[in-house]
């Protein structure tokens, strides 16, 4: 693998971007450097595993369906639910068509002349009995469905004609029913059968509509009507959208965890059968298997509908198409992502167990076994070599997460002791739910467990020294989901700052993934997202960029370096103070700051008003009532308000404040510079379940310290916060709550790797500041060639890649002046791999 990645870093330039390779020569020696870093390549720093970077699968944002999935039908079997978003019918992206001056009817049927059980209903057209054409089309997803000329498509569909109506006429068209294709014609008759044909595209559309038609009066029923690219990744027959998977190929994941994420553990666990069918069910992998037509649908958690096109099965599949492992998420029947219910049923709980140990048979059973077979007639008899299997996700109970984990997990070592069983430590980088999740995966000896975190791009700067004081002992990390939320070239660089981290602990975080991975530009429910897609085409954006560089430039073993730092970062914590709530209604009353030499800054018993105070944003409704200042509008979330000096630092701020009604606490904010910028400490917050102190910066919150503190309405809590540089005390009822020192951000990050294969040293140095800087880098006694390969990722931190610009894209080059110890300028706002080669 460590070869491959070596071919892909020399040739990322030509191959991905399109870009001008330049060679340019090593910045001139100089006496003054502002930074320095030493290599000492005497010392083995620890090995990287090969599966460092991978992905992380999940159909959020339409990545799926829509997206990577590459059926261009939408809703093809007619199972749009309202269940599945209150828009939806069974008729979604479908419309009658010929309805003009006929008395043609189309209705959604589910009864028993259905084409299977798990496939509820189908379309029934009555054709007009004067013999005029009529029927439906379908307007694909988003504009339309895409083809370009000469593009060849394959159509199938199900249909049941008893009494044998003139031939089914298929046409591709676009939005002003223009021709796009010759019709097909197919001649149906009898019980359920599929008919197929190819159509091949005559001119290029965005905005294509596929209709289905018939004549000659009798009824047709049909089902699964579907139109597929023939060229799909690696050919495929129901197989992927070949431009996004090429995107993610790109990447040269070492694993791909799938399918989810909160659609794994979110809903009912039971079974999709009779007498209720559940619409609303965590992802169970034997609903995913077998014939498309026989597969399950499903409520999507996003807010759409799961067709289960791409299953279990195709999973598996592009895992071993791009030569990575496989990573399977099971639910564990404790639900996440808000829901938060552990399922009390141990009959339902061994059955998913025995569901878990027959998935590791699909997977890796000869092809004479129950599941083995399964996978075989499917089209892949030899195994598909399964090693790791994660049970959970995300889980905010930890006890009743750890209590199900462990017997899952004593069922598979016992019949399976080869496989790895992941655990997790909840939802955050920190707080109550994670100590604890950790405390039970020490205790129980898991070998690896799943982190996941969305923080600021200050969070990430200031972060990098996170896993240092992991225990070297286990058990390891694998950060499965993180992203700085947001997808401009500063979240890119704050993202790279943090991953040399990682790497340089490479001997405790054993893998990560960028979450999510995938997105339509035209369904978005989370952002960021590191692959973007339309229609037509697909983009990566700046953090693709990044994930990419450094998968192509990991390395197989850290070499110990060590870099100068940046001067002046930090500074003490500086700002005014506020007073907010979140779908709460609160009261604030006796505020008072006070400075460190015990000088009055504010006081405000809001009897003469509340004019000190200042509303920075659109949300809630204040007023002075009874001598308190209140916040009155139960949905408003963030309803902050501010006073005092920005300039102000080391200070007391004492406030009283009292829970009128609603789903929270309150908010107590210090440090404030602006409605993006802020502390605050967040009192009775997420749903009343947990308190926090977050820091916002530039409008993304990451949580500091936590704890399981909740508010009771109608008390009034006494609250102070002391500030002092950059060291924070809170109090609550005069009893010390908590305190941190505010971590320092720092913009200037190395980490260094050896390629085995070639011996190079790959230098990786992030500059994420607006000044270059000017380094000198010693590799003590050990000698190379004067000439280097350089590839530079630099942009506007401001910059974001779309479907029509991409500025942020590397550069590769080559430098000369190269040796023992040289200098070279990293520039601003930039991400650098520099491979020495070491001289014979």
């Amino acid at each position: 693998m460590r070869a491959n990645r070596r071919k892909t870093a020399r040739t990322t330039c030509a191959l991905i971007t399109g870009l001008l390779c330049v060679v340019s020569t090593a910045s001139p020696v100089s006496a003054a450097t502002d930074y320095s870093i030493d290599i000492d390549t005497s010392t083995a720093g620890p090995q990287i595993s090969d599966q460092m970077y991978g992905i992380f699968m999940e159909d959020i944002n339409h990545a799926a369906d829509g997206g990577l999935y590459a059926e261009l039908v939408q809703n093809r079997s007619f199972e749009y639910s309202t269940a599945d978003n209150e828009n939806y019918t069974p008729m979604t992206a479908w419309e009658e068509t010929g309805a003009a001056n006929t008395n043609g009817q189309v209705r959604v049927v589910d009864n028993a002349g259905r084409l299977n059980e798990r496939n509820r209903n189908y379309l029934r057209v009555v054709l007009p009995a004067d013999g005029s054409e009529y029927g439906v089309v379908n307007s694909g997803y988003s504009t339309g469905i895409t083809v370009t000329e000469g593009e060849k498509l394959d159509f199938s569909v199900w249909v049941k004609a008893p009494g044998r109506p003139d031939p089914l006429t298929v046409r591709l068209h676009d939005d002003q029913g223009e021709p796009l294709a010759e019709p097909l014609s197919l001649d149906v008759q009898g019980d359920w059968a599929q008919y197929t044909g190819t159509l091949t595209a005559t001119a290029s559309s965005t905005t294509g509509r596929l209709s289905v038609t018939g004549s000659g009066g009798g009824v047709l029923d049909l089902d699964m009507v579907s139109l597929f690219p023939q060229e799909t990744f690696r050919g495929h027959e129901n197989g992927l959208r070949a431009d996004i998977a090429e995107q993610i190929a790109a990447l040269e994941p070492g694993f791909v965890r799938f399918p989810g994420g909160c659609l794994v553990n979110t809903g009912s666990h039971e079974a999709y059968e009779a007498p209720d069918w559940p619409r609303e069910r965590s992802f169970q992998w034997k609903d995913t298997v077998g014939p498309v037509e026989e597969r399950a649908t499903n409520h999507n958690f996003w807010g759409y509908n799961q067709s289960y096109g791409l299953g279990y099965y195709e999973y598996f599949q592009f895992a071993e198409d791009l030569g990575a492992m496989p990573l399977p998420v099971v639910p564990a029947l404790v639900t996440g992502c808000g829901e938060n219910q552990a399922t009390d049923d141990p009959e339902l709980l061994e059955r998913h167990v025995q569901d878990t140990l027959d998935l590791i048979e699909f997977a890796n059973g000869p092809a004479d076994s129950e599941w083995g077979g399964v996978r075989a007639d499917m089209g892949h008899p030899e195994p598909f070599g399964l090693t790791h299997v994660q049970v959970g996700n995300e889980e905010n109970l930890p006890d009743a997460f750890f209590e199900r984990f462990l017997e899952f997990r004593d069922a598979i070592e016992a019949e399976y002791p080869d496989i790895t069983v992941v655990s997790n430590s909840g939802p955050a980088s920190g707080g109550t739910v994670f100590e604890r999740a950790w405390e039970l995966n020490r205790e129980h000896g898991v070998e690896l467990v799943d982190e996941h975190y969305y923080n600021s791009p200050a969070w990430f700067l200031a972060n990098n020294e996170r896993y240092d004081s992991y225990d070297r002992a286990g058990p390891d990390v694998y950060l499965g989901e993180f992203a700085s939320q947001g997808n401009r070239f500063s979240n890119a660089l704050a993202e790279a700052a943090y991953m040399t981290g990682l790497e340089r602990n490479a001997d405790v975080v054993r893998m990560v993934s960028y979450a999510p991975l995938l997105a339509a530009d035209w369904s978005t429910q989370w952002t960021p997202d590191m692959i973007w897609f339309d229609n037509s085409t697909s983009w990566g954006s700046a953090n693709y960029e990044v994930q990419r560089l450094f998968s192509a430039n990991t390395g197989d073993q850290v070499v110990p370096s060590t870099a100068s730092g940046t001067p002046g970062v930090g500074g003490p914590i500086t700002g005014a103070v506020g007073l907010s709530t979140w779908n709460t209604s609160a009261e604030y009353d006796d505020v008072r700051v006070t400075s460190a030499d015990g000088g009055t800054l504010l006081e405000d018993d809001f009897s003469s008003g509340a004019d000190q105070w200042t509303h920075v944003t659109d949300a809630g409704t204040w007023a002075v009532e009874g001598g308190a200042y209140v916040q009155t509008d139960v949905a408003g979330e963030n309803t902050m308000v501010t006073a005092g000096d920005p300039e102000w630092t080391d200070y007391d701020l004492e406030v009283t404040a009292t829970k009128r009604e609603g789903d929270e606490g309150f908010l107590v904010g210090f440090g404030v510079q602006g409605t993006g910028d802020y502390y605050w400490w967040n009192l009775g917050g997420w749903n009343n379940t947990q308190s926090a102190v977050e820091r916002a910066s530039d409008g993304a919150k990451s949580s500091i310290i936590s704890d399981g503190t909740t508010v009771e309405s109608g008390r009034a809590y006494d609250i102070r916060v002391e500030v002092r540089g950059r060291d924070v005390t809170l109090y609550l009822d005069d009893e010390e709550w908590g305190s941190f020192t505010a971590p320092e951000p720092e913009p200037f990050r190395q980490v260094v790797t050896r390629d085995e294969r070639t011996g190079e040293l790959i230098v990786k140095v992030v500059n994420a500041q607006d000044e270059a800087a000017h380094t000198s880098i010693d590799l003590g006694s050990t000698r190379v060639e004067p000439t280097a390969e350089l590839t530079v990722l630099q942009a506007d931190p401001a910059a974001e890649n779309t479907a029509t610009d991409r500025p942020v894209s590397p550069e590769t080059s080559t430098i000369d002046g190269v040796g023992s110890t040289f200098t070279h300028t990293f520039p601003a706002h930039s991400v650098t791999f520099m491979r020495l080669t070491p001289q014979e």
